[in-house]
């Protein structure tokens, strides 16, 4: 596991109520630094070209980036993503706080 990562991902389908949980390797971690090139990865893999952005087979994913949560200014960093409904392309957003570093610690 690399320092910064839990070593986990967790994918909750809502459609079939599952939830399940990958573990990446540290190479993975080392290749997609942060919580916009982890939603970028995910996206460009598991959604078709063509999908409509509010079709279910669309994902929205949140993801962290390696320092968040540390108790450096400015590190209580999610990224949000999904294909967007707007441009039909890739679409992201940032929020700061203390969701981010809960959601990387699992203190929610």
């Amino acid at each position: 596991m690399m320092y910064g990562y839990n070593g986990e991902i967790l994918r909750v389908d809502l459609s079939r109520g599952t939830i399940s949980v990958d573990k990446p390797t540290p190479e993975f971690y080392r290749q997609y630094v942060g919580g916009t090139s982890l939603i970028s990865y995910y996206l460009l893999r598991e959604v078709a070209v063509g999908t409509d952005a509010l079709a279910p087979e669309n994902k929205l994913i949140f993801a962290t980036g390696p320092v968040t949560g540390a108790p450096i200014g400015g590190s209580g960093r999610n990224s949000v993503g999904a294909k967007s409904p707007l441009t039909n392309g890739f679409g992201s957003s940032e929020v700061g706080g203390y969701w981010g570093g809960r959601t990387q610690t699992r203190r929610l």
